[in-house]
């Protein structure tokens, strides 16, 4: 296996605790980052590390905490983005809850970078477990010093708070988390103004996911640029995968970024393989809102190349023959997956959790799903499949969050990639709307 940056002694009996965490090197990096360096000096090393974020999108860290901007007495915030909700992604809780004081120290490191003397960590609120571990941890640190006034005899001051959100999937859209956190309906907000320069409360803000905070104080300890060794090209250092599905040893991964996508399937060190003996099918490669891939796509290029656990080999291929790493919910499906009762699935989540505000996401995510109903219930014209990628297509780059396009791309990769399965519930509609009904291509039902 790789290295362990962040979960290294995740299995330590008490890590939870202050006191373990720190015979473990807990906090060196806010030692070191308050006692001898500035704060631009923290920024700069981060860019040198290459770190991306980790939530989903991608974006170097380092370049948007550059962007922040810096108005003379005018408070600015960081907002940690714990609001977990993406299906088949579940790593930032068992980091939250076995290492709640390596996010804490990430948070006080972060913030002394970007000068937020008031900083916020935004939770699922179904999670209230983790927010207990984590305030417990966060009154050991200001027991210790670590947070409040004058931390470390430094001059530099910190109050963090933890805030449990109401449980909606929109709120993960860092405009919609910042309108929640004020206490208001979780909308997302038009943009520009970026949170940047108008975040929480009209400040200053930069919203970070737990995994890239967690980064953080391996990259000050380590340096960035011993940091980007690790990984391939611009895909620096290690990502956790919540790997679920058909394998035969699901669970949270650490992986230096670069290992081919055969090798995390089927290794002992890491998934094991397609459970029962079973043939692989089709990879959700970073949680439910990209692009479903075919086994032999998601094994290979279309140029024939491996495959790498990468951002830039992931989307080689852009949506026709290629995915997203996104947020590293790694969702495996065996031979006996029927893809139109999966995009089903999929489709009702994402009409549940629209906020309804853009007209094309919350009538067009209704759509697809009654389509979709249709179609697995045995109700299907064969038209039916070309309107769902019409669906998908108006509804794509037409609303003001991101929500709009994880709910029309596997709609339409489903489509693109699978469109046989779909005609098969038309042509053989009394056989597909069976119970358990998969198709398969000798037209046997599993």
């Amino acid at each position: 296996m790789g290295r362990k940056l962040l979960t290294e002694h995740i299995n330590v009996e008490g890590i939870d605790t202050l006191e373990v965490y720190r015979k473990h090197g807990g906090y060196r990096s806010v030692e070191k980052a308050l006692k001898t360096m500035t704060p631009d000096e923290v920024v700069e090393e981060v860019k040198k590390s290459g770190l991306r974020g980790r939530g989903g999108a991608g974006f170097p860290t380092g370049m948007k905490w550059s962007f922040l901007a810096k108005p003379e007495g005018v408070p600015r915030y960081l907002v940690c983005n714990a609001d977990e909700s993406e299906p088949g992604t579940f790593k930032d809780r068992q980091l939250m809850s076995k290492l709640p004081h390596l996010l804490i120290e990430g948070m006080i490191t972060s913030s002394y970078a970007l000068g937020a003397n008031t900083s916020y960590i935004y939770i699922r609120g179904e999670l209230l477990y983790v927010l207990r571990i984590l305030e417990k941890a966060i009154a050991e640190a200001y027991a210790a010093g670590f947070l409040g006034k004058n931390i470390l005899g430094s001059g530099y001051d910190l109050d963090l708070f933890v805030h449990p959100g109401g449980g909606a999937y929109i709120c993960g859209e860092e405009t919609a988390l910042l309108e929640s956190l004020e206490g208001k309906r979780g909308n997302p907000r038009n943009k520009p103004p970026f949170p940047a320069v108008q975040g929480l409360y009209a400040r200053p803000t930069v919203v970070n996911n737990v995994e890239s905070i967690a980064a953080v104080p391996v990259i000050v300890n380590e340096g960035g640029d011993e940091y980007a060794k690790i990984g391939v090209g611009r895909s620096t250092g290690t990502k956790l995968i919540s790997a679920c599905g058909h394998l035969n040893k699901p669970g949270i991964y650490e992986i230096e970024l670069g290992l081919p996508v055969e090798e995390f399937i089927y290794s002992d060190e890491y998934c094991g393989g397609i459970w029962k003996g079973r043939d692989l099918k089709a990879v959700v490669a970073g949680g439910s809102s990209v692009p479903i891939l075919p086994k032999e796509l998601i094994l290979k290029t279309a140029a024939g190349e491996n495959r790498l656990m990468t951002y830039e080999s992931l989307s080689d291929g852009g949506f026709v023959t290629g995915t997203m790493l996104g947020s590293g919910g790694f969702i495996a499906m065996d031979e006996t997956t029927c893809i139109v009762r999966n995009t089903w699935n999929f489709s009702r989540f994402y009409h549940h959790e629209s906020c309804g505000q853009c007209s094309p996401c919350r009538e067009g995510t209704g759509w697809m799903e009654k389509v979709l109903h249709r179609l697995e219930h045995g109700h299907g014209h064969m038209e039916d499949i070309d309107l769902l990628v019409s669906v998908a297509k108006q509804i794509e780059g037409n609303t003001i969050c991101p929500l709009g396009e994880a709910a029309a791309w596997p709609v339409a990769a489903a489509v693109r990639h699978f469109r046989h399965e779909f005609e098969w519930h038309v042509t053989h509609a009394k056989e597909a709307a069976q119970p358990g009904a998969v198709y398969r291509p000798s037209g046997v039902l599993v």
